[in-house]
């Protein structure tokens, strides 16, 4: 039994409190913080309210080190599970590092000024935290999170090596609004808008953003666009699967989405640049994202279900020659809903989040550094999938993928 602080009271985090609270005998002492207190004491009262457990609750600044150093130390929790903006991962692993907390979030940092995202900044702190006798566990989302962990447990247990790889993230439901984003607008719209990348034969390759299109009919959901983009587990997944030839990353879009964002972006509304407005500045992606839906409101009109995992192609471990095998988990949005008041998008982050927290107060997953999701042991985690909520299943295919 252990404690845990949580920072960030968005839909994830949401998610993530709501089912640590109905695992007790993981998670003793549930306590949660964010800039707007009143967003943590809106989860607490529904947590409450559907298990019986109270869940403390704190207003932080998550960007301001030394008040947040204060609080950790103050609460004392085991681990500090960060499911706030990716901005603040480097701040929040400093307060770690200050308290000597053990460390996880579900998506690497990114910094407010540039649209870029990659791991160095948190790979540069590994000796730190293994000076400091800590462990900080990187990506425990869904992806990243379970699709690596889904390549992971192929890796182990169906393929000596993986030579190609394509993870698919599809998501068929409708929350019945004109325009509006599945998880931070601010996030969520920095990374369709910028150029793809996927690995090829050692090195990135570079592409427009959204010129690449393959249909693919999903089960459970049917038949829907995909675009070619960016996704970080790609640059942690060519480090820990060295023998990689290709890796790819796909999420499905509608025509409607496509359409918004394109206009959004001619008129200058996605720009991350600040500009003069009577007097003040703003920045119009910040702005927008104000303005449009909260992924937490979508929960109760979002009806269908989201189809995510991995397609990877490689050498066969039973030395049968070379074999495809599709890994993925389909979650409906209204069960997701009924159980924790968020959709399925939140839910499928939140859960992970919660699994990989486990794993770690558990004792099931340890270490001394900074890691990667990759470098653990896939079944614990793949256990705990099938038992809270997302249940996985897995298909050999005919041959590698034609697109």
């Amino acid at each position: 039994m252990s404690k845990v602080l949580v920072i960030g009271a968005g839909g994830v985090s949401s998610v993530a409190v709501h089912k640590m609270a109905m695992n007790p005998a993981i998670f003793s002492d549930i306590h949660l913080a964010s800039r707007t207190r009143t967003k943590c004491d809106a989860i607490a009262e529904s947590v409450k309210a559907r298990t019986g457990v109270d869940v403390a609750t704190y207003a932080i600044d998550a960007e301001d080190v030394p008040a947040l150093s204060a609080l950790i130390e103050a609460i004392g929790p085991k681990l500090v599970v960060n499911l706030a903006l990716p901005y603040q991962d480097l701040t929040i692993m400093e307060a770690c590092l200050n308290a000597g907390t053990h460390y996880l979030d579900t998506a690497n940092y990114e910094p407010k000024d540039v649209a870029k995202f990659e791991y160095k900044w948190q790979w540069d702190l590994h000796d730190r935290f293994r000076e400091r006798g800590i462990m900080a566990l990187l990506g425990s989302g869904f992806d990243p999170g379970v699709t690596s962990v889904f390549a992971m447990w192929l890796k182990k247990h169906k393929l000596k090596t993986i030579r190609q790889l394509d993870i698919l993230d599809c998501n068929g439901g409708d929350h019945g609004q004109a325009f509006a984003t599945n998880f931070n607008p601010e996030i969520n719209i920095r990374e369709v808008t910028a150029n793809a990348r996927h690995w090829e034969n050692g090195q990135f390759v570079e592409t427009p953003p959204l010129a690449k299109k393959v249909a693919f009919d999903f089960e459970a959901v049917g038949p829907k666009n995909m675009y070619m983009m960016y996704h970080e587990e790609l640059e942690s997944l060519a480090r820990f699967i060295p023998e990689l030839e290709r890796a790819r990353f796909w999420m499905t879009f509608g025509d409607a989405y496509i359409n918004h964002l394109t206009v959004l972006k001619n008129v200058g509304m996605i720009g991350i640049e600040p500009i003069e407005y009577q007097g003040q500045q703003i920045v119009p992606l910040q702005f927008l994202a104000a303005v449009l839906p909260k992924p937490e409101t979508l929960g109760p009109t979002t009806k269908g279900k989201t189809n995510i995992g991995d397609i990877a192609t490689g050498e066969a471990l039973d030395g049968s020659g070379e074999k495809t095998f599709y890994i993925y988990n389909i979650c409906d949005h209204e069960d997701a809903y009924a159980e924790t008041g968020n959709q399925a998008i939140s839910y499928t982050t939140g859960v992970p989040a919660m699994i990989g927290a486990a794993m770690m107060l558990t004792g099931a997953w340890t270490g001394e550094g900074v890691f990667n999701i990759e470098q653990m042991d896939p079944d614990p985690f793949m256990t705990m999938l099938n038992e809270h909520g997302l249940p996985w299943q897995v298909k050999e295919l005919d041959g590698p993928v034609a697109f």
